[in-house]
């Protein structure tokens, strides 16, 4: 599929919301304003980022495809899953000791990824409305379970699918009418509406839009179902509303970033993990949050510059294409 810029900007943009969300996360109780811009960007960036996912999928379904997956995402997984073991032990984390299934910290994307494709496989064979329902439904009951948790990221999986099927079932076209200037207009209103009431409902549950906890441990076991509905409902209005104000034009310096998030996203916890660790950063006013935003927008140009791909490329995609390139280029200049 050929490149467009939109899709480039959006994942550029949602994955400094990551970086960024995960450096203020242990803050979100120094003050009301971090609490409601932590749970603001949390109700969409992760929607919006399966939701692209999902729009990428287009070849879900056969052998090969499977397999690749397999090398692009469950491989990967269980590199980093034994790696970061390794690296909790050394920074002295006190919960480094887990199973190969329970995804440590945000390794959990790289599993429940996979599983969506496999989910795919079958949801696509029912008509849309259908199959939109079904997996809605499914997001819906799986709270209702408290066995179902952070193991296999079973819970994340089936409550983020619906966003993952929406994706792949959108055309681009249909995506792109998100730029009319109607849809901008109301995109601009919908955040101001949630930043407001966010802020005045400071005890919302942030584990509701983490998605991985059971309704019996948010502590609305009779309720939790028609919460989550309205929490789908407003990640939905928030996706949109998001989506509307990403440039659609090539960003210099942004743009080509939006192929390399993969790096950022595994790489990123390295960084994350060792500051909580040693209690690096206090973030309680507005000039902290802005030199926080400005270290997480550094890390993601360091986590995707050429250096950091060539090194860490063997272990993320399984290949040393960009390192043969770096010495085959070294070679024609030093014999030229």
């Amino acid at each position: 599929m050929e490149r467009n810029a939109f899709f480039d900007n959006a994942r550029v943009i949602l994955i400094f919301l990551v970086v960024f969300g995960h450096m203020i996360q242990p803050f979100i109780g120094n003050a009301n304003e971090i609490h409601t811009l932590y749970t603001w960007i949390y109700i969409f960036h992760m929607p919006a980022f399966i939701l692209i996912s999902g729009f990428f999928a287009k070849g879900a379904g056969d052998k090969k495809y499977i397999w690749n997956l397999i090398k692009k995402l469950l491989m990967p997984y269980i590199i980093f899953q034994v790696i970061y073991t390794g690296y909790y032990f050394l920074i002295g984390k006190a919960d480094w000791q887990t199973s190969l299934f329970y995804p440590h910290w945000s390794l959990w994307f790289l599993f429940s990824l996979f599983s969506w494709h496999i989910l795919l496989y079958f949801f696509k064979k029912l008509k849309p409305g259908y199959s939109i329902s079904l997996a809605l439904a499914i997001g819906v009951s799986v709270g209702y379970f408290s066995e179902i948790g952070h193991t296999f990221s079973l819970s994340r999986t089936l409550v983020f699918f619906p966003f993952f099927l929406i994706g792949y079932l959108l055309t681009e076209k249909q995506i792109m009418l998100v730029k009319k200037k109607a849809v901008m207009i109301g995109g601009a209103v919908t955040m101001a509406i949630f930043a407001v009431l966010i802020y005045f409902l400071p005890d919302i549950n942030t584990g509701w839009v983490l998605a991985s906890k059971s309704y019996g441990d948010l502590g609305v076991t009779e309720f939790g179902g028609l919460l989550r509905i309205l929490i789908y409902t407003v990640s939905g209005l928030m996706t949109v509303s998001v989506l509307a104000w990403i440039p659609k034009n090539t960003i210099a310096g942004v743009t080509h970033l939006g192929s390399r998030t993969i790096y950022v996203y595994l790489l990123h916890g390295f960084f994350i993990q060792y500051f909580r660790q040693i209690e690096l950063f206090n973030v309680d006013n507005l000039i902290d949050v802005i030199g926080i935003a400005a270290i997480s927008a550094a890390l993601v140009y360091l986590l995707s510059s050429k250096p950091i791909l060539g090194i860490s490329q063997p272990l993320i995609e399984g290949k040393m294409t960009r390192l043969k390139d770096k010495f085959s280029r070294d070679k024609t200049q030093t014999d030229s």
